[in-house]
């Protein structure tokens, strides 16, 4: 059985619905995602009040953190088929702006089962 391979609108797309209210808290963040290869292309989820919003395309207001990764490793990641801080160190995960966030947003979403 293969396994399913997603595509990044979708899983920016499920985002919001997988956002742990209790995790967020009071956190306030814009994350764009920035995506190379066959099925690159930019989306943002915004994170306030406990809940999450996303869509493609440049992030509404300047980002707290930027991703940079090939779509393909990126959608490994945030289905937990790659470890994100092994994909960094790896260098197949960029990040800029806030670290503290990017090391965070692991536990703000739950995985999709």
């Amino acid at each position: 059985m293969s396994e399913v391979q997603l595509s990044p609108d979708q899983i920016v797309e499920a985002l919001p619905k997988y956002l742990v209210p209790e995790k967020a808290g009071s956190t306030k963040a814009t994350i764009q995602f920035d995506l190379s290869g066959d099925a690159g292309g930019k989306w943002w989820v915004k994170i306030h009040d406990g809940v999450a919003e996303s869509g493609k395309g440049d992030a509404p207001e300047a980002a707290t953190l930027t991703l940079l990764a090939d779509a393909g490793d990126w959608v490994k990641i945030m289905l937990g088929q790659l470890d994100g801080t092994a994909a960094f160190m790896q260098g197949k995960l960029k990040i800029k702006g806030d670290m503290g966030l990017a090391i965070k947003m692991q536990s703000l979403f739950k995985r999709p089962s």
